[in-house]
């Protein structure tokens, strides 16, 4: 049976838009070899969302839309295509190809298509850990990222989806691990970083490797013992899970090293003072507002007279951005 009836097959609906159409030539190019992509039964489908942390609200529009794969060759073509390309030299930094949404229209499976190659890749991205020795605890709270992505594209836009489509890739690939507050990504030493590393003697060549941070908005405040536990974790974490990878630096790309904060929040809060275990380099010239925006309020659309004040954190991002002000992305780093 082809694809449903009055919807084109999806890799032809993902040729009519360019960005998709450069995807599938790359799922395409020679190398990638074949990975055996099977999704949970109808029957199991529902625990295995639940385990992700995906909404419950999210559960019943995914269960409906899995056995499109099994009466639809093209979209099951497409999957395996889309996994093989996921899981593409697995375990290594900067690999893979990232899965996307597709451009096709009314269908819903077009928006939730990533969500099935995670599921799909969720057996492999299991066994690496396994293979790496890392506890199952670490392996379903990075691997929840999932369920924090969709509850996010929800919050935003009233459906299922995942915001945004290729971020999940990192925690599936093994590349990127919730520990404790703060998640750590495996990475080459950031862009407008490695002189600095490299000049205080912490790194020796700028494709060195760091421990990129990423602060979730879902797991409390940002206080230093939270983030103390977190950094004691990682260092034992990459000592014992990757001991043939050497982690000498912590380092951040985000809007909440923007220095402004240090003037606009109290000097003991706890944004600051995860500002000040940082050596900081140049930040982004061109301005990013819709970043703290989206990560305080959640939903980088909303108008900037309409942001609440009801905390210091609202009041600083909404008090500056209604006086003209504009939010810049600060990089920093630090010895791990």
């Amino acid at each position: 049976m082809g694809a449903e009836r009055g919807k084109p097959p999806l890799d032809e609906a993902a040729r009519t838009d360019e960005q998709s159409a450069r995807w599938l030539a790359a799922l395409e190019a020679p190398g990638i070899a074949p990975v055996r992509a099977e999704l949970p039964s109808v029957d199991d489908l529902p625990d295995v969302l639940l385990g992700l942390a995906v909404p419950h609200e999210a559960v019943a529009e995914l269960l409906a839309l899995r056995d499109r794969f099994d009466r639809d060759p093209s979209a099951r073509l497409l999957l395996e295509r889309a996994v093989a390309g996921l899981l593409h030299r697995p375990d290594e930094i900067g690999g893979g190809i990232a899965p996307q949404t597709l451009p096709t229209g009314d269908d819903p499976l077009g928006r939730c298509f990533p969500i099935f190659v995670y599921l799909a890749a969720l057996p492999h991205t299991r066994a690496l850990h396994r293979t790496r020795g890392i506890e199952d605890e670490v392996s379903r709270a990075s691997l929840a990222d999932l369920g924090r992505q969709i509850a996010v594209h929800r919050r935003r836009h009233g459906e299922t989806g995942t915001t945004p489509p290729g971020w999940c890739s990192l925690a599936f690939r093994g590349e990127l691990y919730q520990l404790g507050r703060l998640q750590f990504q495996r990475a080459h030493l950031l862009e407008g970083l490695a002189p600095l590393v490299i000049a205080a003697g912490s790194a020796s060549d700028p494709t060195d490797l760091c421990a990129s941070l990423h602060i979730p908005d879902f797991r409390g405040p940002l206080s230093p013992e939270v983030c103390d536990r977190s950094l004691e974790r990682a260092r034992s974490f990459f000592a014992r899970h990757y001991p043939e990878e050497r982690y000498r630096t912590a380092a951040c790309s985000s809007w909440l090293l923007d220095t402004q904060l240090r003037t606009l929040l109290r000097p003991g809060s706890n944004i600051v003072r995860f500002q000040e275990r940082f050596r900081l380099g140049p930040p982004d010239s061109e301005p990013d507002d819709h970043s703290p925006v989206a990560f305080v309020f959640g939903d980088p659309t909303v108008a900037w007279d309409d942001l609440p004040r009801r905390t210091s954190v609202e009041r600083a991002i909404g008090d500056h951005l209604r006086s003209g002000g504009h939010w810049y992305h600060g990089r920093g780093w630090f010895p791990l």
